[in-house]
């Protein structure tokens, strides 16, 4: 789960902005200086302009809805977005007017390939023509396609900054959003909150606006697992609880000679909590070694004995494991204080054994 949460923060967050904020109506030719106070907010990393715009994209075969996000590739060299390039470049956007990039599975429902043209709609903009009033629109050339392995591969566009501009009948300076670069995506909810209380004027929204019940089902999944692996714990150390009874059962006698010799109840309890706790700590030590064994070679287990679980589509991807260390403490840890409490009941049954009435039957 560890693995599966890190590679949709990666794929998604890499796709959707960490911070979006609006540059008021009033200052779009003016947002240098917005962008520089903002720039001095802790946690920020990178902030760049980007034009943003709801559209639809045609091609001869499918009609698709998409977000363009008009950016300036110079600024943009570190997205993440732009390192998973199956066909063409980022710079192709400055080089030559009119090109966009997009996601491999918007090029499959469009079914279309790099060099393919493609009609992109603005429904929001019109402009009057003899035919009467229409939106506004222009033939793209696709300068790149990129795979992310996300959701929403299929639901944005790259274009150059300039040409979303003139696309959208605005001068080429004037930008609508700043993107914001977090060091960490999962600290956006206080950067927002930080912008709402130093820049009033600014409307700023993180990317668990659109994203964040997906993350929120993977951590309510992460708590069922752990929950289900409480269970499976639980139900072991009742082995100990079952295992020491019979134990007191059986050494009845052992007990009773102790006790006439001189041994407190507290020096039998400690008898039979140090006996369930040394088996609990014996199991506990064997299972992190071969969890741990395990998970670090699961992909290459799974490759020799030839299971896929992920169906024949993915048949090169491999389970995305992310061990860490703190997990595998904190399992640890409930497994041995549970294999504790397991040994409470035992010992103190044995504590209460009468020597005389155990005694009298030998």
């Amino acid at each position: 789960m560890n693995g599966f949460e890190g590679e949709l923060k990666k794929r998604i967050l890499a796709i959707v902005p960490h911070v979006l904020v609006e540059v008021p109506k009033d200052d779009t030719s003016n947002w240098q200086q917005t962008k520089k106070d903002l720039s001095q907010l802790e946690f920020v990393q990178n902030i760049s302009p980007i034009v943003e715009a709801e559209s639809l994209v045609l091609s001869n075969n499918a009609l698709q809805g998409v977000l363009i996000q008009g950016i300036e590739p110079e600024q943009e060299q570190h997205n993440l977005v732009f390192q998973h390039m199956l066909n063409g470049q980022l710079n192709s956007l400055s080089t030559t007017a009119y090109q966009v990039i997009i996601g491999q599975s918007l090029a499959r429902k469009l079914d279309v390939s790099q060099g393919d043209k493609i009609r992109v709609v603005v429904p929001a903009k019109t402009i009057f023509t003899p035919m009467g009033r229409i939106p506004v629109q222009r033939i793209f050339t696709i300068a790149g396609i990129f795979n992310m392995g996300s959701q929403v591969d299929d639901s944005v566009i790259y274009m150059h900054k300039n040409d979303a501009n003139k696309l959208l009948r605005v001068k080429d300076d004037e930008v609508s959003h700043l993107r914001l670069y977090l060091q960490d995506a999962f600290l956006a909810e206080q950067v927002v909150e930080k912008i709402h209380q130093q820049f009033p004027s600014l409307t700023a929204r993180s990317w668990q606006t659109s994203q964040g019940t997906l993350f929120s089902a993977v951590k309510m999944e992460k708590n069922m697992i752990w929950l289900m692996l409480s269970l499976i714990v639980a139900v072991a150390a009742f082995n100990i609880v079952s295992a020491l009874v019979m134990v007191v059962i059986d050494k009845q006698g052992e007990i009773a000679i102790l006790q006439t010799c001189g041994m407190d109840r507290a020096g039998i309890v400690k008898i039979f909590i140090a006996q369930g706790v040394i088996n609990g700590f014996w199991g506990v030590a064997l299972g992190s070694f071969f969890g741990v064994l395990l998970a670090l070679n699961l992909n290459d287990i799974m490759s020799v004995l030839g299971v896929n679980l992920l169906g024949g589509g993915y048949a090169t991807q491999s389970l995305p494991v992310d061990l860490q260390w703190l997990d595998v403490l904190t399992v640890s840890g409930s497994a041995l204080l549970m294999s504790f409490l397991a040994t409470l009941y035992p010992a103190y049954r044995a504590s209460l054994t009468q020597p005389a009435e155990v005694l009298s039957h030998e």
